[in-house]
């Protein structure tokens, strides 16, 4: 079993070279001071400093166990190796080095060290237990020694880093070549998807001063549907009432809100409104949206190569997807000209359209569209632009993240048509703030304004009659 995975080559594998620092003392010492610390005594140095400098040494072996590794595994043979046969291999060279350096390691660190070479070898270094914690939403890099994650909307630093550049570098070039991408000094920022799903963002120096930085925001195997959202409290029975008739009678909704405030989430959501009987299409930079619906073509977009060439954009999917007979077609994200083609779509019998845009609020919605179609190049009267857009947009739900790290559905608006040269709206729901816990938690609630839906008749005439009720102003939640 060694020699399936050993290099084989002419010659007997030599074992691997290490540098070894500079050291005054003898091996016998050294093992000493690999033990665990004994209480300091007046004049001794802190047991906390023996540990920092403990962790900073067996970060040193395993960068040089990982050479050793490199030298002596047979890479080619790696992809066929079984999860077994490729743990009990790196445990032997590792098992060989450290006896080799004299170095006397307990039972939790060997293990902890075998499974860090493993996650070298095959995964991402350092990244692959934060990828493995389903609590842990979002990885941001600040360099080498910086790592935050999120955990329910809060970022806190945590005690995983990297050796050094060089060591995230290499992890940053394994997840972009398994991509067929390039990131270096002439091409220094990237975008990727892991085999997981999760997104990817990494830039690296000269752009990135202080060593390379890193954005993964994580796919979530398990989509939270409507009833695990109101059960959250991101919105009430009575507005999911309301979004249910809104999706079954095809009206043409745009998720709203900023970064990791949960549109996709809530796009996702919404989509299981949907007839299994439709046909949909799924246009996405990053394929996030798991449709439950039987008959869902997906497609995602992408970058040009590091020629220059073979991009393929949002509104090349969109153009290609309105000659596939869609009956609805869900953008994972407009942020482009491709917000031209939506709308259009969204005009031309393709009614229960859905897609995210990012703005603070519904008004600041229309006007990024109407920014968005300025910025297409379209020379367009701006009451021609505004007519495209309510005439086009049904309903603007919007996405928050409080202070707090919670997300809310904070209001839900309804686009009724124009006056004069103006869109006019009306909002239906909001979530009322009324102040914070001494925990710093936001207090409030959800609130119907008193309004009566402009689509009402609409969905009578599709089957949904919906209560009166639910549009009673009154704190829910």
């Amino acid at each position: 079993m060694f020699s399936r995975y050993k290099k084989t080559t002419g010659t007997p594998v030599p074992a691997p070279v290490v540098k070894e620092a500079p050291q005054t003392q003898s091996v016998e010492a050294a093992k000493v001071s690999m033990r665990k610390p004994m209480p300091s005594r007046p004049g001794e140095v802190a047991s906390g400093d023996k540990d920092k400098k403990r962790k900073e040494r067996l970060g040193d072996i395993k960068v040089e166990l990982h050479r050793a590794l490199l030298d002596n595994l047979n890479l080619a043979a790696l992809d066929t190796a079984t999860e077994k046969d490729l743990r009990e291999e790196i445990n032997s060279i590792a098992a060989e080095t450290l006896q080799e350096k004299g170095l006397v390691l307990n039972r939790d660190e060997r293990q902890t060290l075998n499974q860090e070479l493993y996650d070298e070898v095959k995964g991402l270094g350092p990244l692959e237990t934060l990828l493995k914690d389903d609590t842990v939403s979002d990885i941001l890099v600040n360099g080498p020694h910086q790592i935050f994650i999120e955990r329910s909307g809060k970022l806190t630093l945590s005690d995983v880093t990297f050796k050094d550049e060089k060591h995230l570098m290499r992890i940053i070039d394994k997840i972009v070549s398994a991509v067929g991408r390039r990131v270096d000094e002439s091409n220094p920022y990237v975008d990727a998807r892991l085999q997981d799903g999760s997104r990817f963002n990494a830039m690296v120096p000269p752009i990135a001063v202080d060593g390379s930085l890193v954005s993964i925001r994580k796919f979530k195997k398990d989509k939270l549907g409507i009833d695990d959202l109101v059960q959250f409290g991101a919105f009430t029975e009575e507005m999911a009432v309301y979004l249910q008739a809104a999706v079954a009678c095809r009206l043409n909704i745009i998720v709203s809100g900023g970064t990791g405030s949960g549109k996709t989430t809530t796009l996702n959501a919404l989509s299981s409104f949907i007839d299994d009987a439709e046909r949909i299409l799924t246009i996405e930079d990053t394929a996030e949206l798991q449709l439950q619906q039987t008959h869902v073509g997906r497609m995602e977009s992408r970058p040009a190569n590091v020629e220059g060439k073979g991009a393929v954009t949002p509104r090349d999917c969109l153009k290609n997807a309105l000659r596939m007979r869609p009956d609805r077609i869900i953008v994972g994200e407009t942020r482009g000209e491709e917000v031209i083609d939506m709308l259009q779509a969204m005009n031309t019998g393709h009614d229960g359209s859905m897609t995210t845009i990012h703005a603070n609020s519904a008004r600041d919605g229309v006007s990024r569209l109407e920014n968005m179609i300025a910025m297409a190049g379209i020379e367009m009267p701006l009451k021609a632009m505004r007519s495209q857009i309510s005439s086009a947009v049904n309903l603007i739900v919007q996405a928050s993240r409080l202070q707090d790290g919670s997300r809310r559905m904070t209001s839900i608006t309804e686009i009724t048509g124009m006056e004069g040269e103006v869109i006019s709206m009306q909002e239906l729901f909001r979530y009322q703030r009324v102040g914070l816990t001494p925990e710093n938690k936001i207090i409030g609630h959800f609130t119907a304004t008193g309004v009566r839906s402009h689509y009402s008749e609409r969905f009578k005439m599709w089957g949904y009659d919906v209560p009166a009720s639910i549009y009673e102003p009154m704190g829910r939640g």
